[in-house]
């Protein structure tokens, strides 16, 4: 790989093209940022790397998120380990952040090294508009047959504008490729703020079910008598390059959501102690909880030093020391730690002012003593009370939700559950598929359905 010499850009390697299959229309993949490659699969005779340790950083607008992401990388680096720092940012921000020159970023997936960390932190900005336009001539190429049949003009690459919502699909497909390289130890991802966040982290998941609806596997098995039914329908059928692309979807998608599942992966959330951010912070930890995603720290960014002789600047600092206390004891409930971060009184500017801001190391687990409940353990558990009260208690980690703001929907063998401006579709366990839902409570941080098992379903007793 590229060595990280100071003063000198250093690169993810960049996915070579994947060569066609037999029967594809073109070589070109649906979209190759999510598609997996072959190259990067590991060496099954090498000796396996632990995956890299993966901390992703939101939370409230304004609350300095790009500056938090760029002082955990830096405190990364300070620790030894080879730290990427993936930002949607604009160049001249990150830069003015990092302290690296103007353009040393470009406009590409390039990681450049950020001067005065001993080459141990790199950074590189994910380019939306450029990963749409590739994504979006590669659909068109390999659709050229339906459009040809609709008389459509296709769309030159220097004409196509990005839309909205395409920065998701960038960053997702960025910090597949930056896992899956194998160079780093340690990969800190700035994400926009907490609700747009954490709609990009549930995309894998959502998608994945979409795919599984509309375009089932099993029916592949049917493309023998894809002709006669073209014939007899008069329209044309699913082709086999239709079918493949949504398989190198599912795997890309796969890939990500593997990542975002990695017990080394983990949310830091981030804002300026306030009255109005209280809120704010629990919503986002609700919708991570919901999502299975664990909390390693609440970073309060810009805390105001206390003994000030100015009245204003004293008033402020006493009000942010009692929010902060409030947060110590709602967030030290749950086993998370709350970090401080001091105001300097200036923008942050390089290394030297991201290592006085640098926090302290997130530990690895950040439940002291998890359950299988807990976020991050996917479906939750099933508590066996057949004995005791003829019902199966299915119980869910939800922390920091409120009842007035839960949704619960059952659908086949899918259980809904909305937590105010999120939803998630869980897959219901195999045991709660045979029963019917009769009642559900919220305690402690604990969403509990109780199940009870439906006579048409479930297996009758033959003893005696």
């Amino acid at each position: 790989m590229y060595g990280p010499e100071e003063g000198q850009g250093r690169r993810v390697p960049e996915e070579p093209k994947r060569q066609p299959e037999p029967g594809a229309e073109t070589p070109t993949d649906a979209d190759p940022d999510l598609a997996p490659d072959p190259d990067l699969a590991p060496d099954p005779d090498a000796d396996p790397d632990p995956a890299p340790r993966v901390l992703l950083v939101t939370g409230a607008g304004g609350a300095g998120r790009t500056t938090v992401a760029a002082a955990t990388a830096a405190a990364a680096a300070r620790s030894g380990h080879r730290t990427l720092l993936l930002s949607g940012e604009t160049p001249a921000t990150l830069e003015a952040v990092l302290g690296a020159d103007a353009g040393a970023l470009g406009e590409a997936m390039a990681a450049a090294v950020v001067p005065g960390t001993d080459g141990l932190l790199c950074a590189a900005r994910t380019d939306s508009a450029e990963h749409f336009r590739r994504a979006a001539v590669a659909l068109q190429e390999r659709g050229s047959k339906v459009l040809g049949m609709l008389g459509a003009e296709p769309l030159e690459e220097d004409e196509l504008t990005e839309l909205p919502g395409s920065g998701a699909f960038a960053m997702l497909g960025a910090l597949r490729s930056a896992y899956a390289a194998g160079e780093w130890d340690t990969l800190v991802v700035d994400l926009p703020h907490a609700p747009d966040a954490l709609r990009v982290l549930a995309l894998p998941a959502q998608l994945r079910r979409y795919l599984r609806r509309l375009l089932p596997a099993e029916r592949q098995a049917a493309r023998a008598l894809r002709p006669a039914l073209a014939q007899l329908a008069g329209v044309p059928m699913p082709t086999d390059a239709l079918y493949s692309a949504a398989g190198r979807w599912e795997d890309g998608l796969a890939a990500v959501q593997g990542v975002l599942e990695s017990s080394r992966t983990a949310a830091v959330l981030v804002a300026e102690p306030g009255a109005l951010a209280g809120e704010s912070l629990r919503q986002a930890r609700a919708g991570l909880g919901l999502y299975g995603l664990p909390l390693a720290a609440v970073v309060a960014n810009r805390v105001l030093p206390s003994g000030s002789r100015e009245p204003w600047a004293a008033s402020a600092a006493e009000g942010q020391q009692t929010v902060l206390k409030e947060w110590r004891e709602e967030y030290g409930a749950q086993g998370v730690p709350v970090r401080e971060l001091p105001r300097l009184g200036r923008e942050p500017r390089g290394a030297d002012d991201l290592r006085s801001l640098a926090p302290e190391p997130y530990e690895e687990t950040p439940d002291p003593a998890p359950s299988a409940s807990a976020p991050g353990s996917g479906t939750g558990t099933v508590e066996d009370r057949l004995a005791a009260d003829g019902l199966l208690v299915w119980r869910l980690a939800l922390p920091s939700v409120r009842k007035d703001e839960l949704e619960l929907v059952r659908r086949g063998a899918e259980l809904i559950l909305g937590v105010g401006p999120y939803r998630r579709v869980y897959p219901l366990p195999a045991a709660v598929r045979r029963c019917r839902v009769v009642g559900a409570s919220l305690e402690a941080g604990e969403l509990r359905v109780r199940c009870e098992p439906d006579p048409a379903l479930w297996p009758r007793d033959t003893d005696g």
